[in-house]
């Protein structure tokens, strides 16, 4: 039965890994978390003067280097002047030279989002008329080449390593203490460790160009990794580094001194230091990752870190100790299977750790999403459907292996019985071979309906073997030998009598090993268990694929937000009745900080004009706010700010009648907004009025 099974296990395993690797590969290119809402001069526009300065803004705050903002003239060349600079909350700007001559532009931006992920781009505005241009705008990230793909896998195995590691070390420790002397099991806990050590170097000297240039030639570039250290994401690697050290020394105690540990008392105590210096370390490994991607940003930080954490954790101990278990179901000695109190106990935990999962879960997806639509209309709603999904389907061959196990736990006493027999057997002395053979073939055919044919060969085989590890026998019989060589006869005699004990002696192990792996595969209710077990982990291996992929991939609420901001127009709309209407994004960085502001001004002229400003949260939904200003600047001819103070009209409406505007030109828009008494922001738009 298990060489039949082996060959379908191997076919499974690999199947399941070339689908992992299949979605992985087919995750490029990555969406980046922060999303370019809005730019002044806007993708496509034509402004009559040349702007002082370029402006860029964001869906979150982002990490801007020395080059991560850039100008290029139709000819290719650089014509922005100095570092880029924030200008307020998300809005970054970079200065251009003066006396820039008309044509097309190109804007091109490479920075690092606050959840760790690069987002990179390129737009082109054009000055007095557009014209051809010699830079070829890609929308080729540098996440999308050989290092992206590379860097992804780094954080599937990274993820895969830490489930292993914890979830294995925690079935071990809560479910199946014998298990710490297992050797497959020992391996298994060992080589988590090892892959996300290794993942995490990989990581680590991976960053650099990952966020840079995307050459695979900077992956060793030291420079470069001097810069990742003084990162956020640099500084959460390096402390998993450390967290894993102390790891290693958790799992040498763990497969050391307390498998070796005899009295209870000892054990016990033993237990309960390693179940609380498991846990955090665990807890720590995991926060290496909620402190750097996207529970550390957005909204609600402070209560989704420590949420990711106990998901994470959650999932370690669900999916890592149901690889424990399938590895102690096909690989565990004969003389040490898992119990089924063991896979009971795992049962109830698997439980527990399911409904932390639902819990948590829920709270991460209403965060990321933010309303029913972005499970339809973002990607990564519809990638977290597809987790759900398989999430549901997990559950439900979960459901199956609890039925198995129940079965198994009915078979236990009968199991128990045959054990004392044969002890008992065992106990009785020197028996020759015809009769232990005979009481195991009882056993089989009274507990599994197996035939005498088993033992009638073990029979066989030991008589066979008698005969030929019985050398004396042929001298014995065919001569005599002298008296006064009897002594010497009996002196050699003794080794080769204890010579055959000892073969004997193994025979009858490995006879007795194989027969009862043979009466383990046997068992019908162990058989389903492990098939569901099987089934369980191979859906798990998708799972994992799918949920790094989810953490690559813009939340649906930030790319919702994106959309609602660059639909909407980003430069003047002189209309048939010249009207002017501005959008511009906010963010005050505190509770409710974000949103959009609208002002319209009609008939945006010379004179007496209408003003209203209208102010919406990014799913469109009009909000009120303690206070929002305008004021007009002419730098041209050095005319303002001229101040408007309108009046609130309704929810999200503002309103001024006779504004001034006292000359034609470039009039700077400026929009100030309060969203609390702290919480204060500036967004700044050009537009041609008169």
């Amino acid at each position: 039965m298990t060489q039949t099974i082996a060959p379908r296990v191997r076919a499974l395993v690999l199947l399941l890994l070339a689908a992992a690797c299949a979605l992985l590969a087919g995750a490029a290119p990555a969406s980046a978390h922060a999303a370019l809402t809005g730019s002044d001069p806007g993708q496509g526009a034509v402004v009559d003067q040349a702007p002082a300065r370029i402006t860029l803004t964001f869906s979150e705050q982002v990490a801007l280097s020395d080059d991560s903002l850039r100008v290029l003239d139709p000819d290719g060349k650089r014509v922005d002047n100095g570092k880029p600079s924030e200008v307020s909350g998300t809005t970054y700007a970079v200065r251009l030279n003066s006396g820039l001559s008309d044509g097309t532009y190109t804007v091109a931006y490479q920075v690092v989002s606050a959840d760790s992920h690069p987002v990179a781009g390129a737009y082109t505005f054009s000055i007095g008329a557009p014209s051809k241009t010699s830079v070829a705008v890609s929308g080729q990230g540098t996440d999308d080449g050989v290092v992206g793909w590379l860097y992804g896998f780094g954080r599937y195995v990274s993820y895969a390593g830490f489930i292993v590691m914890a979830g294995g070390a925690a079935f071990v420790l809560a479910c199946w203490p014998r298990g710490s002397g297992v050797r497959p099991v020992q391996r298994f806990v060992v080589s988590g460790w090892l892959a996300l050590t290794a993942a995490t170097l990989a990581l680590l000297l991976l960053r650099g160009s990952f966020t840079g240039s995307g050459k695979v030639a900077d992956v060793f570039d030291l420079s470069l990794l001097g810069q990742v250290l003084q990162t956020k994401t640099g500084a959460a690697l390096v402390s998993r580094l450390l967290l894993l050290a102390a790891a290693a020394l958790f799992i040498a105690v763990l497969f050391g001194a307390y498998d070796k540990r005899e009295d209870p008392q000892e054990k016990r105590d033993l237990t309960f230091g390693l179940a609380i210096g498991g846990v955090v370390v665990a807890a720590g490994l995991a926060a290496s990752w909620a402190m750097s991607e996207h529970a550390s940003v957005g909204l609600q930080a402070g209560i989704a870190m420590p949420v990711d954490v106990v998901h994470l954790l959650a999932v370690a101990i669900w999916l890592g100790g149901l690889g424990a278990l399938l590895v102690a179901l096909y690989r565990a000695p004969a003389d040490a299977p898992v119990d089924a109190s063991a896979v009971r106990r795992f049962s109830r935990v698997a439980f527990g750790s399911v409904l932390a999962l639902i819990a948590t879960g829920t709270y991460q997806s209403w965060r990321q999403l933010g309303s029913w639509s972005a499970f339809t209309d973002t990607r990564y709603g519809q990638l977290l459907l597809a987790k759900i999904a398989l999430v549901v389907v997990l559950v439900g061959v979960a459901w199956i292996s609890r039925r198995w196990t129940g079965r198994l736990a009915e078979t236990v006493p009968a199991s128990a019985e045959r054990e004392k027999v044969r002890a008992g057997v065992g106990a009785s002395g020197d028996t020759d071979v015809d009769t232990g053979a005979g009481t195991d073939a009882d056993i089989n055919g009274g507990t599994y309906g197996s035939t005498d044919s088993d033992s009638r060969a073990d029979a066989h085989t030991d008589a066979r073997a008698d005969t030929r590890t019985d050398p004396e026998t042929d001298t014995d019989a065919g001569e005599e030998p002298a008296a006064e060589e009897a002594p010497a006869g009996e002196s050699a005699s003794e080794p080769a009598d204890a010579e055959r004990a000892a073969q004997l002696a193994r025979q009858r192990a490995a006879r007795d090993a194989a027969r009862q792996k043979r009466l383990r595969d046997a068992d019908p209710n162990r058989f389903g268990l492990r098939r569901s077990v099987l089934a369980e982990a191979g859906i798990a291996v998708v799972l994992l694929a799918v949920t790094t992929v989810l953490t690559q991939t813009e939340p649906g609420r930030t790319e919702q937000e994106a959309k609602a901001a660059t639909s909407s127009s980003a430069s003047a709309d002189a209309g048939a009745s010249g009207a002017l209407t501005l959008n511009m994004p906010f963010d005050t960085g505190g509770k409710d900080g974000k949103g959009i502001v609208t002002v319209d001004l009609d008939p945006a002229r010379v004179g007496d004009n209408e003003l209203h400003v209208y102010v919406e949260r990014p799913n469109g939904r009009a909000f009120d706010i303690p206070e929002v200003k305008i004021e007009f600047t002419l730098k041209a001819k050095a005319i303002g700010p001229l101040p408007v103070v309108p009046d609130h009209i309704a929810t999200g409406h503002w309103s001024a009648n006779g504004v001034q505007i006292p000359m034609a030109g470039d009039w700077e828009v400026d929009v100030t907004v309060r969203t609390s008494d702290i919480d204060e922001v500036t967004v700044s738009k050009n537009a041609q009025i008169g």
